[in-house]
C-alpha cells in the first residue's frame, strides 16, 4: 500500500447542497460556516496528494516447466483484454477468463502460429514472444521469430499474427516477415510496439559469427493488418541501424491514448561490452519517432535524440539462499514494454546499486523527447530484477520484478506509485508470489538463465487494475510463471444524504481503515471511532450515521 497520510473530512449541517459540495471539493477548502455540507481535506504531512489503496485480485499460476512448456527460459509475456488474460510464453499459447482466472484455451506456440496460417520450417523452432491487446482496433497482436535450431540458415523470419476480432480464443491471422532479405544476419528478441498509425517490430541482428551488427526496425500501416488478410506490403525496413546512433534493443511504444507519434526508446548500451564482457557505464537513452507509418509511401526516421540520464549498467547476477550466484538477471536493455499514456512515454529497466541489481524508471515527454521525472528502486536486501511498467490516465503506475537475496528465493513483486504535480512515489514491495526454492536451470551450464523479461498492462475494461505475468521457482529446477491482478484505487471518503441520517463510503481496497468522528477541527480534536457497522457490497464499503443538528467531522484513519 503507499501509505501517505490523507485524512478526509466531512462537515455536517442541517442541509445539503450537492452543488456547493463539489465545488468546495475542488477547490480543497474547508468553510466552517457558509457551507451546507463541506467536503474538507486535512493533510498529515502536507502534499497535495490522495491516498492510493492498493488489493490484489486474481492470483493465479498459469504455465509451469515440464507441463505446458520445456523452454528455458519462458520469456513471461501476456496481456490483458475486456474479459480475457492471455499468456504467451515460449512453448504455449494460453487465454484465461479473467474474471475466475480459468483456462479456456491452451496449446503449444507452434501450434498457435500454425493455426494462424503461418508455415514453420521443419526442425525450426519459435522464441521470444510478445503479445499485446490493442483497445482502438479492438484486436490482439502477437510477435515471436522463428529460426533453424540447427543454426545452419542464417537468416530468420518475424512471426506477426492479428485476431480476427476482440475474442482471443477466435480465429488468427499471420504472416512471415523475412528479417534480412540478404540472409547475412539473424533477428533476435523482437520488439512490439503499436499505435493508431502503425504496428512496429524490432530485433538486433547477429551476423553469423554471432556478432552484433546492428537493428532492424519495421514499420507496418496499421490499417493494412486489420482487414481478413493482413498485409504487409505496405512495409519499410530499417536495417543495420547502428547501436551508436539509435541505441541497443529498440522498444517501440504501445500507444493506446489514441497517438500515432511512433515512439522508439532504447537504452545507449546494454551497461556491458559484449565482446570483451566487462561492465559499462552510461548515462544516455535514445528516442526517436516513425513518421509516416500509415502511409502511404515509406515510412521514414526522425533524427535521434540523446537524453540525459542518471548513470547505468548492467547488475551483478543475484545471489540465492543456496549460496550460488549464477542466476542471470539481464542487463541494462529496455527488455519491457514502454508504453505512451497521455503523451507521456513510461519505460523501466535494470541497473546497479550498492551492489545489487535495482530498478531505474522514467516518465519521458514523447513529443518534446525530454525526461520529465525518473527515479532509481532500490532494496536493502533484494536484488530486483527483469522489471516492467505500466501507467494509466489516473496518474497509477505499477512496476513488477522479481527479486531474491541470500535468505529470500525469487519470488514475484509488484510496486505502487502515483504521479500528483509532477511528483512519483512509489509504495513498498508487494510480494505477489514466493519462490520455493533456489533455483537452477539444470543445463550444467555456468550461468543459470532466468527471464528474459517481464510483463505488466493495464486493464482494457477497467484501468484501475493492472496485471502482470511473472516467473518463480516451483522447485529447484522447475519455472511456474505467476499472473497478478493489482488492483488500485484512491481513497476518497464520500458523502450523501440518507433522510435523517448521513452515508458514508469509500473503495473497499481500504478495508483496514477506521471511520473516525468528532466534534470540532483543531489540531487538539478527540477523534473515536464510529460505532456504526459498515456494510460492504461489491467494491464499496458503507456506513450510516445519523445526521446531527451541530457540525460533525469524520475521518478514515489507515
Amino acid at each position: 500500500m503507499l501509505v501517505i497520510l490523507q485524512l478526509w473530512t466531512l462537515q455536517v449541517r442541517e442541509r445539503y447542497s450537492p452543488s456547493k459540495m463539489i465545488g468546495l471539493r475542488s477547490k480543497m477548502t474547508c468553510p466552517y460556516g457558509a457551507a451546507a455540507i463541506a467536503l474538507c481535506f486535512l493533510l498529515a504531512p502536507w502534499p497535495a496528494m490522495a491516498t492510493v489503496v492498493v488489493g490484489i485480485g486474481q492470483n493465479f499460476t498459469a504455465s509451469t516447466l515440464g507441463v505446458d512448456s520445456s523452454a528455458l527460459p519462458p520469456d513471461c509475456d501476456g496481456a490483458v483484454g475486456p474479459t480475457h488474460y492471455v499468456e504467451l510464453i515460449n512453448g504455449r499459447f494460453s487465454v484465461f477468463d479473467k474474471t475466475i482466472a480459468n483456462m479456456v484455451q491452451s496449446f503449444t506456440d507452434l501450434m498457435f502460429w500454425r493455426r494462424a496460417g503461418v508455415t514453420i520450417p521443419a526442425g525450426w523452432a519459435v522464441t521470444d514472444p510478445r503479445v499485446v491487446y490493442d483497445s482502438v482496433s479492438q484486436r490482439w497482436f502477437a510477435v515471436q521469430i522463428d529460426f533453424d535450431m540447427l543454426g545452419i540458415v542464417n537468416s530468420n523470419h518475424f512471426l506477426l499474427a492479428v485476431s480476427s476480432t476482440i475474442d482471443p480464443t477466435g480465429a488468427w491471422k499471420g504472416v512471415a516477415i523475412t528479417a534480412d532479405p540478404t540472409a547475412s544476419s539473424t533477428a533476435d528478441f523482437p520488439t512490439l510496439g503499436l499505435d493508431s498509425n502503425g504496428v512496429y517490430i524490432s530485433g538486433d541482428l547477429f551476423d553469423i559469427s554471432n556478432n552484433l551488427v546492428g537493428s532492424i526496425l519495421i514499420s507496418i500501416p496499421k490499417a493494412d493488418l486489420l482487414g481478413a488478410s493482413p498485409s504487409v506490403a505496405g512495409l519499410t525496413r530499417f536495417a543495420n541501424l547502428s547501436v551508436a546512433s539509435r541505441g541497443v534493443v529498440l522498444q517501440s511504444a504501445v500507444a493506446l491514448d489514441g497517438s500515432g507519434s511512433g515512439n522508439i526508446l532504447s537504452t545507449a548500451s546494454l551497461g556491458f561490452d559484449l565482446a570483451t564482457g566487462n561492465f559499462v557505464t552510461n548515462t544516455s537513452l535514445v528516442t526517436f519517432v516513425v513518421q509516416n507509418a500509415a502511409g502511404p509511401g515509406n515510412a521514414t526516421l526522425s533524427s535521434a535524440n540523446y537524453l540525459t540520464v542518471l548513470d547505468y549498467t548492467a547488475p551483478l547476477d543475484p545471489p540465492q539462499p543456496d549460496g550460488t550466484t549464477n542466476l542471470s538477471d539481464g542487463d541494462a536493455r529496455f527488455g519491457a514494454t514502454v508504453y505512451r499514456v497521455g503523451g507521456t512515454l513510461y519505460a523501466v529497466h535494470n541497473t546497479e546499486v550498492n551492489g545489487r541489481a535495482a530498478l531505474r524508471w522514467y516518465r519521458i515527454s514523447a513529443d518534446a523527447a525530454t525526461v520529465l521525472e525518473s527515479g532509481t528502486i532500490s532494496n536493502p536486501v533484494l536484488d530486483l530484477f527483469y522489471p516492467s511498467i505500466a501507467a494509466n490516465t489516473n496518474g497509477a503506475i505499477v512496476i513488477a520484478c522479481n527479486g531474491c537475496s541470500l535468505t529470500n528465493f525469487v519470488s514475484c513483486y509488484a510496486m505502487v506509485g502515483e504521479t500528483v504535480n509532477g511528483v512519483t512515489t512509489f509504495g513498498n514491495l508487494l510480494l505477489l508470489q514466493a519462490g520455493a526454492a533456489s533455483y537452477q536451470d539444470g543445463t550444467g551450464s555456468q550461468e543459470s538463465r532466468w527471464g528474459d523479461y517481464s510483463t505488466t498492462t493495464v486493464d482494457a475494461a477497467d484501468p484501475t487494475s493492472f496485471w502482470t505475468i511473472q516467473m518463480y521457482p516451483a522447485d529447484a529446477s522447475t519455472w511456474a510463471t505467476q499472473v497478478t491482478q493489482v488492483r488500485t484505487a484512491q481513497l476518497r471518503l464520500n458523502i450523501a444524504p440518507a433522510g435523517t441520517n448521513v452515508l458514508l463510503s469509500w473503495t473497499s481496497l481500504a478495508g483496514g481503515a477506521q471511520l473516525e468522528t468528532a466534534a470540532t477541527l483543531t489540531p487538539n480534536s478527540s477523534w473515536s471511532g464510529v460505532t456504526q457497522t459498515p456494510a460492504t457490497n461489491g467494491n464499496a464499503i458503507s456506513v450510516l450515521v445519523p445526521a446531527l443538528s451541530g457540525p460533525q467531522y469524520f475521518r478514515l484513519k489507515l
